[in-house]
């Protein structure tokens, strides 16, 4: 090889290490491009999806369809809002599904009308028709919930029992205690003063309502942003799913934090059994059964490792959005109900799957 074609080639090497070297803007954003794609696979692949469906099925884009979608993710964002916390922090929360369906079966029975003929506490039990008794409703399942999840918090934080067992146990007892309570029966007959709360609109827009429930949602999503960005809270929870160890030997009282991402999970699985009762007009044992499920799935999609120390706020309302057009999607597609068990039940294992590479890879 004459000088020539040594300098030829020597130039060419370096502008390929130029062109790969860290330095280079491009080659940064190329990377960068590429680490977004391989982290949200799942979530593009489900977005794809969408976009077929709406481009061949009518109505899919339309905004009735839009508003019942708004609509049925706003429990489930609640859901998983509570569930986030305990993800961040490498536990997980079994009992979700089951506190859902519990807040929502009290409720309703509570929440009766004074006239209906199959009254859960009889016809002598006469609830005051006023705005205040249902708000105390609300507040008492709130806690009823709250108390759930101080209770998984201190199994989990004291008696060191693995938040997959200590959850899944308490998900049997709470499916019990709502069967003991409503004697498996569904429960209807609701006041219109609850329901409203659901369906009724706080304003109007031309055909669009905006409802009570999105503001729930809205109001929710706000005070899990300012938690998690703003507060001791986010700061501790994020430290903790960090480096648990590292957390602790730097002050952080893990076990307190702990049990209160637990007991904040609770509440939000009581407020959801709460409007979720509401919106479907009655309940019974199985209300919420599975939602748990979903939200971890949800939560996967949208950012949130179950490795610990990742999560936003907005990742988990868009893993959410993701889930609900998915099961929409089936639905126009005329997929038959049990295949569509199995089409969310593959996906959720998918999306924990790529969430434990991406651990892994990080350590």
């Amino acid at each position: 090889m004459d000088k020539k074609q040594e300098s030829l080639t020597s130039s060419e090497g370096q502008k390929v290490m130029e062109t790969k070297s860290p330095m280079n803007p491009e080659y940064v954003r190329q990377r960068r491009l590429i680490h977004v794609v391989k982290d949200n696979i799942i979530a593009l692949l489900l977005v794809i999806l969408v976009i077929f469906v709406g481009i061949t099925q009518k109505n899919f884009f339309s905004f009735a369809n839009l508003i019942n979608t708004v609509s049925n993710l706003t429990p489930r964002f609640i859901i998983a809002l509570g569930v986030s916390g305990c993800l961040i922090i490498r536990g997980t929360d079994l009992s979700a599904g089951r506190a859902v369906g519990l807040a929502g079966v009290v409720a309703c029975t509570l929440l009766q009308r004074n006239d209906y003929g199959d009254k859960f506490f009889g016809a002598n039990f006469a609830a005051p028709e006023t705005w205040w008794y249902v708000l105390g409703i609300a507040l008492f399942v709130v806690f009823l919930s709250m108390c759930f999840g101080l209770a998984d918090g201190l199994i989990i934080a004291n008696l060191k029992v693995p938040p997959f067992l200590a959850t899944l146990g308490m998900q049997t007892v709470i499916y019990g205690i709502a069967r003991v309570y409503s004697n498996a029966k569904p429960i209807g007959g609701l006041r219109s003063d609850y329901t409203s709360i659901a369906t009724a609109p706080i304003f109007q827009v031309g055909t669009f309502n905006f409802k009570w429930l999105f503001l729930f949602a809205i109001i929710g999503g706000f005070i899990f942003w300012f938690l998690y960005n703003k507060t001791r809270y986010g700061k501790y929870m994020y430290a903790i799913g960090g480096n648990e160890n590292a957390a602790e030997v730097s002050g952080v009282n893990v076990k307190s934090s702990i049990i209160r991402i637990y007991m904040l999970a609770g509440a939000m699985y009581g407020l959801a059994g709460f409007l979720l009762a509401a919106k479907s007009g009655g309940a019974s044992v199985n209300l919420g059964q599975g939602y748990e499920l979903e939200a971890i799935a949800a939560c996967t999609i949208g950012g949130v490792s179950t490795g610990g120390g990742v999560g936003k706020v907005s990742g988990i309302l868009l893993g959410v959005l993701v889930f609900e057009l998915l099961k929409t999607s089936m639905q126009y597609l005329g997929i038959n109900s049990d295949w569509q068990q199995i089409v969310q039940g593959a996906v959720i294992i998918i999306a924990v799957a790529f969430d434990v590479r991406k651990y892994l890879k990080r350590n």
